[in-house]
């Protein structure tokens, strides 16, 4: 069961939390259950490292020896999420600083500066000494990065590197006032010196909002690439004395705080966490999968987390009906997961995570339901190696941008209901609806493969990302953008003339005008023949050489155009100056379909994903619902059931 090649099947284990007895216990249930692969060591630095300097290795060497005479995988952490106390006490400046000032003592986890000298000596010392002790160790099947990077911080060594951050960027203090446009509210700089970090106490005006979009945007740039400067150094580390091994860390989903296009480009194989609510539309779920597998453009990625049961973190943290657990899994896999891993393996009983889910309850034994879940599944990963390996190939790409999600949400109007996410869902779940395969892309990646590219709410773009769309159009590709996009320069500079922007000849229009709709309030617009609705806002469009395909029937904007269509090169573009509400984004989305002459097929609550080899096709069918499902006349899917049908190519 250590085969590298296998679907890993396993996941966090912390036998540090145990007495020995209970090691052999679990060594006996994880085989029962078909796990073979653990990840290892992601808090034990305290343990690791008891004094500076001084390292003791015996536990961890007695947690790899009891998996590998058990047969099982281990994944190696590197510990670093979490600093020991000594670290803290000797060296207060490890720790961060909040939004509000508020200097962070020992306690947590995530807690370190990115840019702390002394953490990145220490952390790179201990990287150091594990690397050279478990490089190359026949069962180690990957490294694991810290943990769920994440957060900013706001302390004075964070300021002197983003001083010298944006040295290096702009150059000169006066191309840098250019760039913000500092002559608003009397900010213009002399010296680097004199700019501070925009928290609470200065440029702040909450942690969502800006007064300088320029500044405030640099500085997410800057934490991001703070923090992945760290996984650099650790993955450097590691390098020097294993030359094969795959190294990552894992990734959240649709997370704020990082750029992960960026982080992408440096991560032997992406891997991440996922963790729907009860309520999660699959869709979302979905969505995440594809976003994840978009970052190193259609690759294969890694299920690194996801709770058997319950979460412990949400207001209301309910079980996983029966089935389910392996409905997401499959999921998952479905939309390009080659593994299959949990948090957590047993369940803590003690600390914050003590309610959270785990393969082995706080009951212990073979008997819960949820182990009995695990186990069927483990056995049925079995007759699914295969898949391992296999690609997604999909005609319909939608771009996911954090520069224009920070640019929205740092934004002061035109409306705060403005959600960056969800707008890029609007776009995704009717598609995922109709069973169309969707790639997330980042806006440095090949667009020419796709029939369709959409854009939603792309507030920041540039010169390079224009010529690329106006070649994918000329090219003959359609592509869809609306409201709020192409209209900002990478320091929130909006470009002047219209919007949306550099994209005003690419979709022949021209907006002048954006009325904020309020929460109770719609704006009617008759699109291709079907009364529907549009949200939030509504862009006031002076039509160039666009041909409307939606038309205002309300406000003192009725009778103006609502969405656009404009021929450009052998390709056309979709401008939609509005939200559309559920009923108008179906419509657009057939209208969308049909023209791209790309087939749907809709069977509700029922997902059709399907991977493929140079061989052969593995259509994964899934029935996210509590109902029987008929497909065809051999195939029915029982309640929350998946099956996967093999087709020669």
């Amino acid at each position: 069961m250590n085969k590298k090649s296998s679907i890993w099947f396993g996941g966090d284990y912390n036998p540090e939390q145990w007495e020995k007895d209970v090691w052999n216990k679990d060594m006996r249930l994880f085989r029962q259950a078909y796990i073979n692969t653990a990840t290892i060591n992601v808090f034990s630095w305290a343990l690791l490292e008891p004094k500076e300097g001084e390292y003791n290795f015996t536990l961890l060497d007695e947690i790899v020896d009891t998996l590998t005479k058990n047969q099982m995988n281990f994944i190696m952490a590197t510990s670093t999420a979490a600093l020991p106390a000594w670290l803290c006490r000797q060296y207060p400046e490890v720790t961060r600083v909040d939004y509000t000032g508020k200097k962070k003592k020992f306690g947590g986890r995530h807690n370190h500066c990115p840019n702390s000298e002394k953490f990145r000596e220490r952390a790179s010392a201990l990287v150091k000494q594990i690397a050279k002790r478990y490089a190359n160790h026949p069962n180690l099947v990957a490294w694991h990065v810290s943990n769920e990077y994440g957060g900013n911080c706001y302390c004075e060594n964070c300021e002197k590197a983003f001083r010298q951050w944006l040295k290096k960027k702009y150059g000169s203090i006066d191309v840098l006032n250019r760039a913000w446009n500092t002559n608003f509210w009397g900010h213009t700089f002399y010296d680097f010196d004199e700019i501070v970090v925009p928290n609470a106490l200065a440029d702040g005006m909450s942690c969502e909002k800006a007064v300088f979009g320029g500044l405030s945007l640099d500085y997410r740039r800057f934490q991001s690439q703070s923090l992945l400067d760290n996984y650099k150094m650790e993955r450097d580390m590691i390098r020097k004395y294993d030359s094969h091994t795959p190294i990552t860390t894992n990734l959240m989903g649709a997370f704020k705080d990082l750029d992960y296009f960026e982080w992408g480009k440096e991560m032997d194989v992406i891997s991440w966490d996922s963790y729907p609510k009860l309520d999660t539309p699959y869709a979302y779920t979905s969505m995440m999968h594809d976003l994840m597998r978009g970052l190193k453009e259609g690759k294969p990625f890694l299920l690194m987390e996801q709770t058997p049961n319950q979460q412990n973190w949400q207001p209301n943290n309910s079980l996983k009906r029966p089935g389910v657990m392996a409905l997401q899994s499959m999921q998952a896999m479905a939309h390009g997961a080659d593994s299959i891993l949990y948090f957590q393996l047993r369940q803590s009983k003690n600390g914050c995570e003590k309610f959270h889910g785990a393969v082995i309850s706080h009951e212990g034994s073979a008997e819960g339901r949820i182990y009995r879940e695990t186990a069927k599944l483990g056995e049925e990963l079995l007759d699914l190696q295969e898949i391992k390996g296999t690609k997604i190939k999909a005609e319909v790409g939608i771009l996911f941008d954090w520069d224009s999600w920070w640019g929205i949400d740092m934004n002061v109007g035109p409306s705060n209901r403005l959600d960056y996410v969800k707008e890029v869902y609007r776009y995704y779940e009717p598609l995922n609806h109709r069973n169309v395969a969707i790639d997330l892309v980042g806006k440095d990646q090949d667009f020419s493969k796709y029939k369709i590219l959409i854009l939603p709410l792309t507030y920041i773009c540039d010169q390079e990302l224009t010529a690329k769309l106006e070649q994918f159009v000329r090219d003959g590709g359609i592509f869809v953008t609306n409201v709020m996009s192409g209209m900002a320069d990478k320091n929130d500079n909006i470009y002047l003339g219209g919007y949306p922007g550099l994209w005003r000849d690419l979709c022949g229009i021209k907006v002048d005008e954006i009325d904020a709709l309020f929460p109770d309030h719609f704006a009617k617009v008759d699109l291709l023949g079907k009364k529907v609705k549009g949200e939030i806002l509504a862009a006031l469009i002076l039509n160039r050489d666009a041909q409307p395909i939606g038309v205002y029937e309300s406000e003192f904007y009725a009778g103006t155009p609502a969405v656009c269509e404009h021929s450009f090169g052998l390709g056309q573009s979709v401008y939609v100056g509005t939200l559309l509400d559920d009923q108008g984004m179906s419509v657009l989305t057939d209208y969308l379909l049909e023209k791209a002459q790309i087939s749907q097929r809709v069977i509700e609550n029922v997902e059709i994903v399907t991977r493929e080899n140079t061989e052969y096709r593995y259509v994964f069918y899934m029935n996210h619902s509590d109902e029987t499902k008929k497909i065809n006349n051999k195939l029915v899917l029982g309640p929350y059931e998946t099956k996967i049908v093999k087709e020669k190519k």
